[in-house]
């Protein structure tokens, strides 16, 4: 038989932050979840996250003990993350007006995005 007692619902993990503060959360929680735990502010301007100094996906489920930090625009990996993003975006809408696009090199700089591009027949 199974009680409340000696069932354990969520495995927590513990999360430590930039001050050397740790918090626990359920297994699974997400850099935004973080963010939004820390405040709403704060969530609305995180770009990314890094686990365990790993730039990755905001919503990435953290699984196990880690050292976070969030990252907005005022950090060079929030930077980063906005411009690698964006310059998929507008790859991907190349690639709509103009199938069949080879693209080189890119997507990030130091100072923004770009990406190196052969549109075949179309100029």
């Amino acid at each position: 038989m199974i009680t409340f007692a000696t069932c354990n619902f969520f495995n927590m993990i513990k999360i430590t932050l930039p001050d050397n503060s740790v918090r626990e959360y359920a297994e699974g929680v997400s850099g935004l979840d973080i963010a939004r735990d820390i405040s709403e502010g704060l969530a609305r301007k995180v770009l990314a996250v890094s686990v365990n100094g790993e730039v990755q996906d905001l919503t990435r489920p953290i699984h196990q003990d880690a050292t976070v930090r969030l990252h907005t625009w005022e950090d060079p990996e929030g930077k980063a993350t906005m411009w690698h993003s964006s310059a998929h975006l507008m790859a991907s809408a190349i690639e709509a007006l103009y199938p069949g696009t080879k693209f080189g090199i890119g997507p990030d700089i130091e100072n923004g995005f770009y990406y190196d591009i052969d549109l075949g027949d179309h100029s």
